[in-house]
């Protein structure tokens, strides 16, 4: 995320290796072209951290959303606060109260609405892979969960669908891209901002089961962050849309030679856009530019 005075902020979850108890939420700033050395911002308890969404009101509250539990299927969602841009947060706290499955975001950051109304792409791991949305309308302190997004489990194939990335077209039109198993990157659609959903239907984008995310840029512009291919996680691009995600003729790769690029997140800033990745499990990189690099492929 951006703060307002330009610094950005990013998160991410570390230890020995996904899944330990060593596990906790990290995170730095970048000022001035340089990135702070990272430092611990969450370890609730000897268990394993994962997942962190960074959000920030437009009072300057900053919000770090994350999830901690051995089992996916068992997650809870914990959130942490700041009133003086990450520099010191509050205690954790449980965002719902007794949930177990993974209530708010999941993976990718928060939307705004037009009328204000926060939503957070929210997905389960269970017996299957399901997604929903989360909503709140009173920034933050309460959340309601619309119904299972329904999936057609013959075009829906393995375990389903996972990690929702939303945006807003219109007001109170919603949409979401989401991670499957199928080969195929999912959407859905909603008219009635995030309370009800279509059933998912695959695009023509190909999806490797590894994590995406999208923005909509401040000129309206979609660029989704991806692995474009159905196997494998390289190469990781950037994708330009201007038809609300009909088409995606524009594309930049930002890794090609062999690893594990993945787990991007992007915001819109002044300049394009910023995105952060997983480079082969070792590090965080950074990536900042503008639409005018991403080329069209036809």
């Amino acid at each position: 995320m951006q703060l307002k005075n330009g610094a950005f902020l990013a998160a991410w979850f570390g230890g020995t290796r996904e899944g330990q108890a060593d596990v906790g939420i990290w995170g730095t700033e970048r000022r001035h072209g340089r990135w702070s050395p990272p430092r611990c911002l969450a370890k609730v308890r000897d268990c394993a951290h994962w997942n962190p969404v960074l959000h920030t009101s437009d009072d300057g509250c900053v919000y770090l959303f994350f999830k901690v539990g051995e089992q996916i299927a068992d997650w809870e969602t914990w959130v942490i606060e700041s009133t003086d841009e990450g520099q010191t947060w509050t205690e954790p706290r449980a965002l719902v109260l007794g949930d177990r499955g993974g209530r708010g975001p999941v993976k990718n950051k928060l939307l705004v609405l037009a009328d204000d109304t926060w939503l957070a792409g929210a997905s389960l791991e269970k017996e299957g892979w399901e997604v929903f949305v989360d909503r709140s309308t009173d920034r933050g302190a309460t959340w309601q969960a619309s119904d299972l997004i329904t999936r057609d489990r013959s075009l829906f194939t393995g375990h389903g669908a996972i990690q929702p990335a939303l945006w807003e077209s219109a007001p109170g039109q919603v949409h979401m891209l989401v991670r499957t198993t199928c080969g195929r990157i999912g959407r859905s659609d909603s008219a009635d901002g995030g309370q009800t959903w279509s059933p998912l239907y695959p695009t023509d984008l190909p999806n490797n089961n590894s994590g995406l995310d999208l923005a909509r840029l401040h000129d309206g512009t979609l660029a989704l962050v991806c692995n474009p291919v159905e196997r494998t996680r390289t190469p990781l691009s950037i994708l330009l849309s201007a038809d609300n995600g009909q088409t995606w003729p524009r594309r930049l790769d930002l890794e090609t030679t062999d690893g594990e690029y993945s787990y991007p997140a992007i915001i819109p800033t002044q300049v394009g856009m910023a995105i952060t990745y997983t480079w082969k499990r070792e590090r965080i990189a950074f990536w900042h530019g503008s639409v005018e690099q991403v080329p069209n492929t036809g």
